[in-house]
């Protein structure tokens, strides 16, 4: 068995736009097939931001094929920077956008020819892991796609609409346009209206209190710093009110990145991630 994860760089193409947009696939080459993890980020992150890098090739050493996305409109450029730069593109991203990047993804990784041998993965052993806005993503997307066998969020949202008021949307719809500040950058960073638009044109696909009482048939995990100053841990009791079935874990002390930030030069994983790895890596264990 090799030492260290082999990485695998690859880019995809979505039939809904032209955004072209890349992942990035870890796993120990043992010939065996192992389970596939999906890892989706949030809302102004990247699949390379702050200690993905590591928390990927952690996942790969325990047995797991692990695979990151960046969402084709999150702002990155292939080929660019690395960081968010294409803030236009950043404006025009929605849910319905970013699911259906999701469903490339394993529509590719399902497909013959695949960049992972088919030798070296079980695509019938599918989970999910998304944080933040990822983790309302990994839920719906687990509603309405069966190839997902289980599903794990970190610090989710439990609401695509996060409680936008009645001045806010006459101020929006007018405008067509508000910004938020990205606090690492100082970024001013655009919202065009069409993402609320996209939610009431699609509002059953994008709720998720009706999809996880209703739809999410597959095993959930639920992991939520107590300390999150960003989405607050009653999120996550929200969630298991939902579905009773899932399994909560409460990490004290831990806030929304688990530790993290960007960069990550550290060769180790942030002790708080390090606790929501190994809470998530039992559950998989159990339930693929």
């Amino acid at each position: 068995m090799s030492a260290s994860p082999v990485r695998l760089d690859f880019q995809l193409t979505s039939p809904r736009h032209s955004r072209p947009f890349t992942a990035d696939a870890r796993y120990l080459p043992d010939g065996r097939r192992k389970p596939v993890v999906v890892f989706v980020h949030g809302f102004k992150g990247f699949k390379d931001w702050g200690h993905f890098n590591v928390l990927a090739d952690w996942f790969a050493q325990q047995g797991f094929v692990f695979v990151k996305l960046n969402l084709s409109h999150n702002g990155l450029v292939v080929g660019g920077s690395g960081d968010l730069e294409d803030l236009e593109a950043f404006g025009r991203n929605n849910f319905s956008l970013e699911l259906d990047d999701i469903g490339t993804l394993l529509d590719y990784l399902a497909a013959p020819g695949a960049v992972v041998p088919a030798s070296e993965a079980d695509f019938s052993r599918l989970a999910l892991i998304g944080h933040s806005r990822g983790g309302g993503l990994v839920l719906l997307k687990a509603a309405e796609d069966p190839r997902v066998q289980a599903v794990a969020t970190w610090a989710a949202i439990s609401n695509v609409n996060p409680g936008w008021t009645e001045a806010l949307m006459q101020h929006w719809q007018q405008q067509g346009v508000y910004h938020v500040e990205n606090s690492r950058t100082k970024q001013q960073l655009p919202l065009y209206y069409q993402i609320v638009e996209d939610y009431h044109q699609n509002r059953l696909r994008l709720d998720i209190p009706h999809n996880v009482r209703r739809k999410l048939r597959q095993p959930l995990l639920i992991v939520h710093g107590d300390q999150d100053e960003t989405v607050p841990v009653e999120r996550a009791h929200e969630l298991k009110s939902w579905k009773p079935k899932a399994e909560l874990v409460i990490l004290p002390g831990v806030t929304h990145n688990f530790g993290g930030s960007h960069p990550w030069p550290q060769a180790e994983l942030p002790g708080e991630a390090q606790q929501a790895a190994a809470a998530t890596m039992e559950f998989l264990q159990r339930v693929l």
